[in-house]
């Protein structure tokens, strides 16, 4: 976007995420989840980045937190309580540690020390000559709030230490996730309305006047800084807090390397989560598995400069440190924009709408459209294109629009008009939507009758070529249940066969067989036995050649389908429609797990690679599918009009006299059957 349309977003992103910060830490009120408001700041980040001109002091980018609440005296902090930068690959850990090292003496790292990133509420303890003088929360970084008697009721904060002179320890408030819900379950008895999340009932309680409210609520306090007495290294400071009586979250590890060594990969790939990791990216894999099993709640994992000494040297860079970063585990929520609005017909018949979206990382993939159901669903939410919208994951597999964010609608958004998409993506199928359903419908067209013609398709010549799935047998399955989708096929055995009449012992053996040998088909013939609609067999084979695996393609976005060659807008539609329909991704899981492995095969060593060929007319030994599928299997491209590329026009008896003459016209060579057996006999 060019800089008027950036500086229109930032205001839109900053007055949005203001309004989050301030529910979230000055209310405790949650309006969206900590990743969807994560999301929205790097992306507020990444365009300030690209126009640093219009930085500004009251962006959420240059401060910390929200203003602390009015209920309690405010405390200036000693020393500023500063948050982490976020980062949310293993390549912006490689761009930190670049720009870092050019600060470093000696221009290297030495060692990493790494800690689990606790989400609670930030405070800092003050000690003097041992006793607890005063707890002050974060605040906005500079200015924080005096918590000192509800700090006090927690039960493993020490109101006294062994240590002289003033000490500042820094940590989490945090409520253990079984604490929580066991406190929700007493709220739920009672009546009640339960909590919305760990996180924000230990901030509420921190922040009750009455100091019995937060002895009640089992609190800890999980320190990670010892601010004074100032340590060599952050281990070191670790160890003295432990020394001095205070928890940590345990999880704090030193490293002499980045980069994963081969142990880890081996860890990882033989699921031995337990051993110890060697590298800092192998501590990320560690922990994202294994934060699962952790009595509290984290999103990320911190990575600093262990030495102190330099680390403070590197400095601050706006309100972050120079030498340390957060990584975010992957989002369960993110959010990105929706580019269009698009129409699938699934396997019953019923016309599904998908959004097609900006690409956006969820729960570690990435995510390139998501379901909308039905017309209901759109209204409810209210959903237009060019929105930006919350995702999530359902299941942790199917990506759903959870909230469109209209605080930042600039006004070109375009209402989504359902039956208007139908009859221009659909022009020659007739809809109807039933009496007390909310879904639209094929007219005429049962889930029955869709899965038989789907199933003799998939079987047919031009696809897999099945033998003995003809009509006849495909109706009886189906209608005898043993296929209710296309994998079932693959789930058929002899003796669930020798139950129909129309099946004997060596008919049922022959069938098994033949659908077992199909199991590795090659990938263009699996695409077109698909039945995804524009799709024939040229199409498939173009999106074979192209991505060279059914995984590539179901992630391909719309620019790269239309950057291949005759393939426009409608047939990437429908391309990205399909992949996106819950059916069509349950149904291609099950693919694999049955066992179900599409090839592809380079054809750059192919005879004919590179050529085009179109064939015209009736040949006698073979018919022009047959013909056009041999041509293909020798890396030629079958088309169906003559152009100036056309390598040759191969016609049998009656061609097509308009294709004829703009053969003989352009000078295209016009091959008899009889050169056509010679070209793909050699």
């Amino acid at each position: 976007m060019n800089k008027t349309e950036a500086a229109a977003r930032i205001d839109k992103l900053r007055e949005l995420i203001n309004d989050y910060r301030y529910h979230y830490h000055v209310l405790d009120e949650s309006t969206m989840s900590e990743s969807a408001a994560d999301s929205l700041k790097h992306e507020l980040s990444e365009l300030e980045k690209q126009y640093p001109e219009l930085i500004t002091p009251d962006s959420p980018t240059q401060r910390v937190a929200g203003r602390p609440l009015d209920k309690f005296e405010k405390v200036t902090h000693q020393d500023r309580m500063i948050s982490l930068a976020d980062v949310f690959s293993e390549d912006e850990v490689r761009g930190w540690l670049a720009s870092t090292e050019k600060l470093v003496p000696g221009g290297e790292v030495q060692e990493f020390f790494t800690d689990i990133k606790m989400d609670g509420l930030a405070c800092a303890l003050h000690y003097d000559d041992g006793l607890l003088q005063m707890a002050v929360t974060r605040g906005d970084g500079l200015v924080g709030e005096n918590v000192t008697m509800n700090v006090r009721t927690i039960e493993n904060v020490p109101l006294s230490i062994r240590e002289k002179g003033h000490v500042e320890v820094r940590g989490e408030i945090v409520i253990f996730k079984k604490d929580f819900d066991e406190l929700n379950a007493k709220q739920k008895k009672s009546g009640d309305k339960p909590f919305a999340n760990p996180r924000n009932l230990a901030a509420g309680s921190i922040r009750q006047l009455d100091p019995k409210v937060a002895a009640s609520r089992k609190l800890k306090f999980m320190a990670y800084d010892l601010v004074t007495p100032n340590l060599p290294t952050h281990s070191e400071a670790y160890r003295k807090l432990r020394e001095l009586g205070f928890r940590t979250s345990g999880e704090e590890k030193v490293f002499t390397r980045l980069e994963k060594t081969q142990n880890d990969i081996d860890n990882v790939q033989n699921a031995k989560k337990h051993q110890h990791p060697e590298s800092v990216f192998g501590e990320i894999d560690h922990l994202e598995e294994y934060r699962k099993t952790l009595p509290f709640n984290t999103d990320g994992m911190v990575i600093k400069v262990n030495d102190r000494q330099v680390y403070q040297k590197l400095g601050i860079v706006g309100k972050t440190p120079r030498g340390a970063v957060a990584f975010k585990f992957p989002a369960e929520e993110s959010t990105t924009r929706v580019k269009d609005i698009v129409i699938s017909i699934g396997r019953t018949g019923a016309a599904t709408p998908v959004a097609i979206l900006d690409p956006v990382v969820v729960a570690g993939s990435t995510v390139r459209h998501a379901s909308l159901h039905n017309a209901d669903e759109i209204a409810r939410l209210d959903v237009r294109v060019g929105d930006t919208v919350i995702i999530y994951k359902a299941g942790d597999i199917i990506p759903q629009i959870k909230k469109v964010l209209t605080e930042l609608r600039q006004g070109d958004e375009q209402k989504f008009d359902y039956v208007g998409a139908l009859k221009n993506q659909y022009p020659e199928l007739t809809f109807e939507r039933p009496a007390g359903e909310v879904v639209y419908r094929v007219r005429g067209e049962s889930a029955d009758l869709v899965l038989k013609r789907s199933i003799e398709y998939y079987a047919s010549k031009p696809a897999l070529n099945i033998e003995g799935l003809g009509e006849k047998n495909v109706e009886a399955l189906v209608d005898a249940n043993l296929v209710k989708s296309l994998p079932d096929l693959y789930r058929l055995t002899q003796v669930k066969l020798a139950s129909l009449e129309r099946f004997g012992r060596l008919s049922a053996k022959k069938l098994v067989e033949a659908i077992a040998n199909s199991k590795r088909p090659q990938l263009n013939k699996f695409i077109t036995a698909l039945g995804i609609r524009h799709v024939g067999a040229q199409t498939a084979t173009t999106f074979a050649d192209g991505f060279g695996s059914i995984e590539k393609l179901e992630q391909a976005t719309e620019d790269e389908l239309m950057a291949l060659p005759d393939v426009g807008k409608v047939v990437a539609e429908s391309i990205l429609a399909w992949f996106a329909d819950e059916d069509n991704i349950k149904m291609l899981q099950d693919f694999r797990e049955l066992g179900v492995h599409p090839i592809h095969v380079e054809k750059t060593n192919l005879s004919l690679f590179g050529k085009s060929f179109i064939v015209s007319g009736t040949l006698s030994d073979m018919g022009r599918e047959e013909a056009e599928d041999r041509l293909r299997e020798l890396g030629a491209t079958v088309t169906k009009s003559v152009t100036k590329t056309t390598t040759a026009l191969i016609v049998g008896e009656k061609p097509g006299k308009s294709k004829t003459d703009k053969a003989s016209k352009l000078g295209i060579p016009i091959m008899d059957e009889s050169s056509f057996k010679e070209l793909i006999n050699r």
